[in-house]
């Protein structure tokens, strides 16, 4: 079973660097070309399905995505990371020093924890290797979504910090193997 991860094309706040989270925002018209690029390489996969987030920027990407019409089904568990109070702020110290750091302990109202999210996310591929056994699957989704996949066939690092270790850019594919 392959499962390949596409994040969604480039946003407004991709470029203004602020965070979106559920912010529910399209992708713009650099990151229509990104997906319409990324096509071509999709086009040429031998994929069975797609799942993808229900976001306005993912279900985008993935229309631009599915030149072959695969068959198509949205699931919740791989929308965004909620960012609560952070949404739509400019990102900054916190994104290098806590963000990204999964042992972080830092409350911040609504934001959802690396590992609250990583245990969505898990349970969500624990739950398709069984139910689509022997299928390759496309999955379009997000950036911290991406490096919770990534974070299910790799080891966390002691120090938990996982932004200079990881990430996905926009309309990036990446391949893994269950």
């Amino acid at each position: 079973m392959k499962i390949y991860v596409i994040r969604h094309g480039l946003t407004k706040c991709n470029i203004e660097k602020r965070f979106n989270g559920r912010y529910d925002e399209d992708i713009i018209d650099e990151g229509i070309n990104q997906a319409i690029k990324a096509s071509y390489i999709v086009k040429k996969l031998d994929i069975d399905l797609i799942i993808c987030s229900p976001m306005k920027r993912t279900k985008h990407t993935m229309e631009l995505l599915n030149v072959n019409n695969i068959d198509v089904i949205y699931d919740d568990r791989l929308m965004e990371r909620n960012t609560g109070k952070l949404t739509l702020k400019k990102i900054g110290k916190f994104y290098d020093n806590e963000y990204y750091n999964y042992y972080s302990t830092k409350i911040i109202e609504g934001l959802e924890t690396l590992p609250k999210l990583f245990n969505r996310v898990h349970s969500f591929l624990d739950e398709i290797k069984i139910k689509y056994k022997n299928k390759n699957i496309l999955l379009v989704t997000h950036g911290s979504v991406a490096r919770a996949i990534q974070f299910y066939f790799e080891k966390i690092p002691e120090d938990g910090m996982l932004l200079n270790i990881s990430g996905q850019k926009n309309c990036e594919i990446k391949e893994y193997e269950m």
